[in-house]
């Protein structure tokens, strides 16, 4: 009988060696943000709110503004869209006014490595990368706990071929740029051709007009 990936609670972290990954200064990141959403926010915030219905999320229940913040991002704009707007698999270009922004790291980043041996080494396995996002959410804060230097986690999207994704903590804040090298919202009609391909790579639909009420 074939068993399903170990995906237990985190065990104590600290007993257990970590694999970092070094994304170096100059690193060109993309992310989508809602700049009208329940929690609205700017290119380079990172959200202070939490946890919410992400992955990642390293801030500690019941769902409140903290001092724990986090930004996520992709090394490519494919790998945002698919990951942003995975639920209703809908590139909707104007719920929420969503912006596209990319940037280049001003400094180097110290992540731990999920998609190296570590899931195994610490009790898990790849599906850190899939599985229920709750518990992912656990394993994050256990991270953030047990590893100091640790800057954020580098992972691998599940909705874009495991695809690279980056989700970093507040402690990644000295690394953000001054200012984006790209910054348009994704209802900018020069994007729209490019959407549309995206669309049809993913398999997911686009909106381009105000949905009805």
């Amino acid at each position: 009988m074939v068993r399903a990936a170990k995906f237990p609670e985190p065990p104590d972290l600290a007993r257990i060696s970590p694999d970092w990954i070094t994304i170096p200064t100059g690193r060109e990141l993309w992310r989508i943000y809602a700049r009208a959403s329940r929690h609205p926010s700017r290119w380079n915030e990172f959200r202070a709110y939490g946890p919410v219905g992400s992955r990642f999320d390293h801030h500690l229940p019941p769902p409140r503004i903290q001092e724990r913040r986090i930004l996520y991002a992709a090394d490519s704009i494919l790998t945002c869209l698919a990951e942003y707007f995975q639920r209703q698999r809908t590139i909707d270009v104007l719920h929420d006014q969503p912006w596209l922004a990319g940037f280049a790291l001003a400094a180097d980043l110290c992540l731990l490595n999920l998609t190296s041996a570590w899931p195994t080494r610490a009790g898990a396995s790849m599906a850190i990368n899939s599985g229920a996002r709750p518990r992912a959410r656990r394993w994050s804060q256990a991270i953030y706990t047990a590893y100091p230097a640790a800057q954020g986690v580098y992972y691998a999207s599940s909705m874009h071929a495991n695809a690279p994704a980056v989700a970093l903590y507040e402690r990644a804040d000295g690394a953000m740029p001054g200012y984006p090298f790209f910054h348009r919202a994704l209802a900018d009609a020069l994007l729209l051709p490019a959407l549309a391909d995206a669309a049809g790579v993913l398999g997911y639909a686009i909106t381009t007009r105000p949905t009805a009420s």
